[in-house]
């Protein structure tokens, strides 16, 4: 079959079903991590917190997510994709409740710990699971539908946290049953939770994991319900070549290897990590407020430019699932790098322009309008690239046996970069904001040479074909 009639070959209903359900958890991830955005100012309030406390009680949860993706590669691994979806949504939903009815700063940041341990799961687990029940020839665009949960995610919360403050007129203020309106923002999360922890009793274990697990039977059984019309034996056998070549590699699931302690695939995801973090993605908005201010907005307008910008996201990461498997992976990360690093170093010679100090400065002439597009731009080229793509890669470029473990270190090196950018960030913007985002300009821009060189395109593979891309030349074959 040619390469545009798979491309454009219908996605069995009972696959669709199984990746939306496994991307629940990318909602979860996108509503937990946002959710606390409107809460901020309440809560420092409610416990007369200092700004280094607040600061601390907002990142913590990326510590929390750090670790929770680390052990889920080890969870998935042991006890299976499905347990480790279960514990993840007990962990969305306990720290949904203790987060809504804390009675100090340390039992809130207990509960954003714990909220981040969820996070972190669900970061490895969605990708894991959505790439090894998918076919080949639409893996990209179901492996995509992560980001787009996490995006969609990020709106509901962004949305639920305006409509719950305005609907008590603060979010300091008393809302049902006399509980204030952050509160309520937190205790929210526990719906998707619920629904999330339902659904993972609904689904089938992967059949990857199955096969590791020596219950090829069971495999079989799913592989048959989710590609009726593919040749499972052929399915079947490609993993267990791949099992045994790792094992007589010498690897039997070991993460270890010759580059710097770690096989060389491993950094080349932890790189890919790193990278989409270090674009600045997560802060860039942090000084949006004054961005808006700079260009003519009143500051009561950014929550809604807030949600309107992750609408954006959303709409570019439909684009991203419509191309991936028809133009590649390669083509779309190259482009958006470039999109990135020019937007990104628009905005540096924008604020390089600005008159002022602090929150309270002006764009002058054309720069106010310059920086505006520019920040729009990089939010397109990034939901439209690496936002999805690196969570499709992630899913792809690592051996069955060791998935879901280096998984969960590239994800969890993903989460420490997040931290450390979320932390450096307002130190580095009180210092110089042009060489901030000179600096997420020049990440951008490596981005783009690291893709070129290092990253072979899996479009239209399997996952046992496309890992081989990963390995060293020289390698033990089966």
């Amino acid at each position: 079959m040619s390469s545009d009639k798979q491309t454009n070959a219908k996605i069995p209903k009972r696959v669709i079903w199984l990746a939306l359900a496994g991307a629940v958890g990318g909602f979860l991830f996108g509503f937990d991590s946002s959710v606390v955005n409107g809460a901020v100012d309440a809560m420092k309030d409610e416990f007369a917190l200092s700004e280094a406390v607040t600061g601390f009680a907002v990142a913590v949860a990326l510590l929390g997510c750090a670790a929770g993706a680390y052990l889920a590669g080890k969870v998935a691994d042991r006890y299976g994709r499905i347990p480790a979806m279960k514990l993840g949504a007990f962990l969305f939903l306990i720290s949904a409740i203790g987060t809504g009815f804390c009675f100090s700063v340390w039992d809130l940041i207990f509960w954003r710990l714990v909220g981040g341990l969820g996070i972190g799961l669900a970061s490895v687990i969605a990708p894991a699971y959505i790439s090894e029940i998918s076919p080949r020839h639409v893996r990209g665009r179901l492996a995509s539908l992560q980001q787009l949960a996490i995006t969609t995610g990020i709106f509901a919360a962004l949305l639920s946290d305006a409509l719950f403050a305005t609907s008590a007129g603060g979010a300091h203020q008393a809302f049902w049953l006399g509980i204030e309106a952050w509160r309520w923002m937190f205790l929210a999360a526990a719906v998707p939770a619920v629904l999330y922890g339902v659904i993972s009793y609904t689904l089938p274990e992967s059949p990857r994991f199955l096969v590791v697990q020596g219950k090829e039977d069971l495999a079989r059984k799913v592989f048959d319900s989710i590609a009726p019309g593919e040749d499972t034996d052929r399915h079947l056998r490609e993993i267990r070549e791949a099992i045994e070549e790792d094992q007589l590699a010498g690897r039997k699931g070991s993460l270890r290897g010759k580059v710097f302690g770690l096989q060389a695939v491993v950094w080349i995801g932890i790189t890919l990590s790193v990278l989409q973090q270090f674009v600045g993605i997560n802060v860039i908005f942090y000084y949006s407020t004054t961005l808006w201010k700079a260009v003519g907005f009143q500051e009561k307008d950014s929550l809604a430019i807030s949600v309107a910008t992750s609408v954006t996201n959303i709409l570019v990461t439909l684009v991203a699932i419509a191309l991936v498997d028809r133009i590649g992976r390669r083509p779309i990360l190259l482009a958006g790098s470039v999109g990135m690093a020019v937007s990104l170093g628009a905005m540096a010679l924008a604020f390089a322009s600005a008159t002022g100090t602090g929150s309270d400065i002006t764009l002058p002439g054309a720069w106010g309008p310059v920086a505006l597009v520019a920040a729009n731009v990089f939010v397109i080229s990034f939901g439209a690239s690496w936002g999805p793509l690196v969570w499709v890669l992630l899913g792809e470029i690592f051996p069955a046996r060791i998935r879901a473990r280096a998984l969960g270190l590239a994800a969890a090196a993903q989460w420490i970069a997040n931290f450390a950018i979320t932390l450096s960030f307002p130190v580095m913007a009180a210092g110089s904001l042009p060489l901030t985002y000179a600096m997420y300009a020049l990440f951008a821009a490596a981005s783009f040479f690291f893709v070129m060189y290092k990253v072979p395109e899996t479009n239209g593979m399997s996952l046992e074909q496309a890992e081989t891309l990963f390995v060293p030349k020289g390698s033990v074959k089966v």
